[in-house]
C-alpha cells in the first residue's frame, strides 16, 4: 500500500501526473500492490527516491557498460591517477581528489579496476546518489572513501529490511550456502534489482532470478544438495535523509541567515515592537 499525506495513492494517477518513466512506474506499482505500507509525509520525498531509485538502475547498467572486472580483492586494481589501493585491496580516495571525479572515473575507464561484487554495489550507491543530491553537498558529505567491501560512508544511511516486496533500485542478496570453499567469493551475489524481473550481480552480470541462482549452483562444492535464493531482504539507502540535499532543490545557507538574524537587536514590551 502506498500512503502519501495520510492518503492511499493510485499508482495510474501519479505515474499520468508524474510524468514516471518505466521504472518509476513499476516501483509505484509494486509499492501500491504490496502487503506493506509505504509511508511518505510528503510527495516531494517520494518523487526524490524514485529520482534515486531510477539513478541507482542506470548506475548499475553504467558500471556494467564500463567494463570493470570482477576479482577477488587479493586481486583488484584501480586506476592509481584517483585512488590507492590497500594492503587489503581496497580503494582509498588519493588526498586532493574530488569524490565526485574518483566515482565518475570508475564509470568512465572501468577496465582500469578490478574488484568484487560487494564494492561494486557500493560504487554503485555512491555513483546514484551523486547523479541525485548538489555537487557541492557530495564532496563535502563523501570526503574520504574507502571503496572496500560493504564499507560505506555514513551519509549513505544504508538499512537492510526484511521483506519480500522488492523495488527497482533496490540491492538484493542470492545466498549460496553449499559454495565451493575453494571459491568463498561465490558464497552468495549481491545484485541490484533493475525491474521488470531482472538483476545485476558483478560478476555475474545481468540475469533474472532463475538465471542467477543456476549460475551460483555451478559454483557449488561437490556433492551439493541445497540450491542458491534469493533472501528476503533488502538494502538501500536512506531516501529521507538525503532528500535535504536533492540537486533539484535550493540551498538554504543556515550559516548566512544566523548572520543576519545576530546583527538585529530588537525588543517587545507588551504590543510594541522594536528592531534596529
Amino acid at each position: 500500500m502506498l500512503i502519501i499525506s495520510g492518503r492511499q495513492a493510485n499508482p495510474a494517477v501519479l505515474a499520468d501526473e508524474w510524468g514516471l518513466n518505466r521504472v518509476q512506474r513499476e516501483v509505484v506499482q509494486r509499492m501500491a500492490a504490496s502487503g506493506e505500507e509505504f509511508v511518505y509525509p510528503s510527495p516531494e520525498l517520494l518523487q526524490f527516491e524514485l529520482k534515486m531509485r531510477d539513478h541507482l538502475v542506470r548506475s548499475a547498467i553504467a558500471l556494467y557498460e564500463s567494463g570493470i572486472a570482477f576479482s577477488t580483492f587479493e586481486n583488484s586494481r584501480a586506476n592509481p591517477v584517483y585512488w590507492d589501493r590497500t594492503e587489503l585491496g581496497g580503494f582509498r580516495l588519493r588526498t586532493g581528489v574530488p569524490p565526485s571525479q574518483g566515482i565518475i572515473n570508475i564509470f568512465q575507464e572501468g577496465r582500469k579496476y578490478a574488484t568484487e561484487c560487494a564494492t561494486a554495489m557500493v560504487i554503485i550507491l555512491y555513483h546514484a546518489v551523486l547523479q541525485s543530491i548538489r555537487r557541492e553537498d557530495f564532496e563535502r558529505m563523501f570526503a574520504d572513501i574507502l571503496l572496500y567491501d560493504w564499507r560505506y560512508d555514513q551519509d549513505l544511511d544504508l538499512r537492510t529490511t526484511r521483506t519480500t516486496t522488492f523495488l527497482p533500485g533496490d540491492i538484493l542478496y542470492f545466498a549460496n550456502p553449499d559454495h565451493n570453499p575453494d571459491k568463498p567469493q561465490w558464497q552468495g551475489e549481491n545484485a541490484v534489482d533493475l525491474g521488470r524481473g531482472m538483476y545485476y550481480g558483478h560478476g555475474a552480470g545481468i540475469r533474472d532470478a532463475e538465471s542467477m541462482i543456476e549460475f551460483l549452483n555451478e559454483q557449488r562444492r561437490h556433492g551439493a544438495t541445497r540450491s542458491a535464493y534469493l533472501v528476503p531482504q533488502a538494502t538501500r539507502p536512506g531516501f529521507a535523509y538525503l532528500f535535504p540535499y536533492d540537486n533539484k532543490r535550493p540551498q538554504v545557507r543556515f550559516e548566512q541567515q544566523a548572520m543576519e538574524m545576530s546583527s538585529r537587536i530588537t525588543a517587545r514590551i507588551g504590543s510594541l515592537f522594536w528592531e534596529w
